[in-house]
């Protein structure tokens, strides 16, 4: 057996790269895994964000490892399905993604086990030897715990919790519950809490397309007493505080800034923003909050003395979605604003510029959620380990689905089954780069797409049946179709996509049902 790297890393004084470390301070680095739900990378000031600043996720990203070329999936549910399984979403035989909205209107326990017994009989299970990333962290004796949109859903189970192996969870299990803030009652380690105060069935969701009446509707709080990221962060604290003696996984799927718009107040760096009209400050807020959960877990974590041996892993699922929608300023269904014309993202690209985002929340890349353009599936990725993984912005094509990987080779746990994604490893901590011939895959609602590492990107259009190749390097609006002129690279990363999705790209992508 090979030896344990991150073991390695404290036991060998002077010839690891982050310094001399005695043996009685050998021990096994906590991870803190925050993925971000809908957070296109234009949203933070890391990334061009000038209407508001995240300083606490730019710390991350500036002191950290900044992975520019990272890809997750073009909507939540296979985002997180393909980050704890370590398969990418044009896989349909590695989990099921069920209807969500199924606990919406139930108020018993007993109307709650009959849905989750219906759930767990269409349930797909990998095999027991194939793990899921907690999984590998119990097996390097790691507590593990989920606290917030929990699973994939859209609608999962208690017994799915503790089959993917959770020592403990908290939060929603109902995707459709989760696009409100104020939930009746959330899961807690198999029980049910029925939160006090909060008696909305919908949990609070609010109208999108901003209006007089979805104003007054959204500031209405009657029966919205507490928000649920509050709760989630209470919970993230005491399991921080509970197990700082031992090793321990902490993965927090919070809902922010997924809308429909809902968060307790506006925040008071955008309060007086005369650019932004009411409900794109609710947004920017709600983007603050996360910002600002991010700084007091990293602030726990000092006072605890827990800083410099902790991982801190930020993330987003997909691109940047619109939740501040106004007639006439930024509408959904998108179009171009200026020419009055719809989207398809095929001939007419979406880009912020054109369709009237104040916030340019993909960052100036074409498309959103969704897509599989840039903007769709290129989301934000650091790797944060203060005095140890040294600062850089990386360049190498990953994806959220390399991290099981990761871990089972930073933590030499054994992964008797092939996973889709790679150990990005050697990235972190020896700067090397992977090969050209690496590539990633996505599937989304046009077609699937293939990104290679040394730039070059095959998107299949399904509703037209063609293919697009573009040098995201060289073009990362992907304005120029180069597919005419290479014929050969587009069949060679035609056979590649075709082989990832079983012969399939109309069909293979794991969406939903």
């Amino acid at each position: 057996m090979k030896p344990n790297y991150l073991t390695l890393l404290f036991a060998i004084p002077c010839f690891h790269p982050f310094g001399c470390f005695s043996k009685s301070n050998i021990q096994k680095p906590n991870v803190i895994f925050i993925y971000a739900d809908d957070l296109g990378k234009g949203m933070l000031s890391n990334y061009g964000q000038k209407n508001f600043t995240t300083p606490n996720i730019d710390k991350l990203f500036e002191k950290g490892a900044a992975f520019e070329q990272a890809y997750g999936c073009m909507l939540s549910a296979p985002a997180r399905a393909s980050l704890l399984t370590g398969y990418h979403d044009c896989r349909k035989d590695k989990w099921n993604i069920n209807g969500g909205g199924r606990f919406v209107s139930i108020s018993s326990d007993d109307q709650i086990k009959d849905v989750e017994k219906q759930i767990d009989k269409n349930d797909l299970l990998l095999p027991k030897d194939d793990l899921y990333l907690p999984q590998v962290f119990k097996k390097a004796g790691y507590v593990t715990a989920e606290i917030g949109k929990l699973e994939w859903g859209f609608t999962a189970s208690r017994n799915q919790l503790k089959a993917h192996g959770w020592d403990y969870y908290y939060g929603y299990l109902d995707h459709v519950r989760c696009h409100g803030y104020y939930p009746p009652y959330l899961f807690d380690n198999g029980e049910v809490d029925y939160i006090e105060g909060n008696t909305r069935s919908d949990c609070g969701k609010s109208i999108e397309q901003e209006t007089p009446e979805t104003y007054a509707e959204r500031w209405n709080m009657g029966g919205k007493e507490s928000y649920s990221q509050g709760i989630f962060l209470e919970k993230i604290l005491k399991f921080i505080n509970d197990n700082k003696n031992r090793p321990f996984f902490l993965y927090h799927p919070t809902q922010l800034p997924h809308g429909p718009v809902s968060v307790p107040r506006v925040d008071p760096e955008i309060e007086n923003n005369k650019n932004l009209t009411s409900i794109e400050k609710e947004y920017a807020s709600m983007v603050k909050l996360l910002d600002d959960n991010v700084g007091v877990i990293m602030e726990e974590l000092k006072r605890l003395g827990l800083e410099k041996n902790t991982i801190v892993v930020f993330a987003s699922d997909n691109g940047h979605e619109i939740y501040y929608s106004q007639k006439g300023r930024c509408e959904k269904p998108y179009k171009n604003i200026k020419e009055n014309r719809y989207f398809d993202d095929y001939t007419e690209k979406y880009y912020s510029s054109l369709a009237g985002d104040v916030f340019n929340g993909n960052a100036g890349m074409a498309g959103l959620k969704r897509s599989n353009l840039q903007g769709g599936v290129n989301v934000p990725l650091a790797v944060y380990w203060k005095g140890h993984f040294k600062s850089q912005k990386n360049n190498q094509v990953v994806s959220i689905y390399d991290m099981l990987t990761t871990v089972a080779d930073a933590l030499d746990v054994e992964l008797k089954t092939k996973k889709d994604g790679i150990s990005v490893l050697p990235l972190l901590t020896k700067k090397e780069k992977l090969s050209k011939e690496r590539y990633v895959v996505f599937g989304s609602n046009y077609g699937p797409a293939i990104v290679m590492n040394d730039g070059w990107k095959l998107r299949y259009y399904m509703a037209r049946k063609v293919f697009e190749l573009y040098n995201i390097f060289e073009d990362p609006k992907e304005i120029n179709d180069q597919s005419s002129e290479y014929p050969l690279k587009v069949e060679q990363l035609k056979t590649l996509l075709l082989k990832e999705c079983n012969g399939d790209l109309e069909n293979g992508v794991n969406r939903a049902g």
